[in-house]
């Protein structure tokens, strides 16, 4: 049985990550599962780029991040839904901080997209591939 579904959407592209959100949350409403949807926000602030942002910027940007997330689940999930969902926004390598929040939350199930593949990726998208690989999870891939 699935307890916890974390569904990995990018909130630079939310109009093409609908569909996965609601591939997420039909999965979700088999178990009674408790959905968690996240994004994850370059870390510039640890780099020589992060020099160039104003002070707050991280803090601005993860608050910006979280109310794109819960506008976007409340638009495709309904109200009702979407304040059931746990709306996480992390910083780092997009991959990476998908496994960890996973693991964290004791996620049974992550969701996320196959964006259309270049040459150099050609099956699935790097960050995709990457969670798919290295997850002690079931991964649930939407095209």
């Amino acid at each position: 049985m699935i307890e916890t579904i974390l569904c990995a959407v990018d909130v630079n592209r939310l109009d093409e990550e609908t569909h996965v959100l609601e591939r997420a949350a039909a999965l979700a409403r088999l178990d009674d599962a408790q959905l968690d949807l996240i994004t994850v926000l370059p870390d510039y602030g640890k780099s020589v780029v992060g020099g160039y942002f104003e002070e707050g910027h991280s803090a601005k940007s993860i608050a910006k991040a979280k109310e794109l997330l819960t506008l976007f689940g409340e638009a495709a999930l309904g109200a009702e839904m979407n304040a059931k969902v746990r709306h996480l926004v992390a910083m780092g390598a997009v991959y990476h901080e998908i496994l960890m929040a996973a693991d964290k939350d004791g996620a049974d199930l992550i969701v996320l997209g196959a964006h259309r593949p270049d040459l150099s990726d050609y099956l699935l998208g790097p960050n995709a591939a990457r969670v798919v690989r290295h997850s002690r999870t079931s991964v649930y891939v939407v095209r």
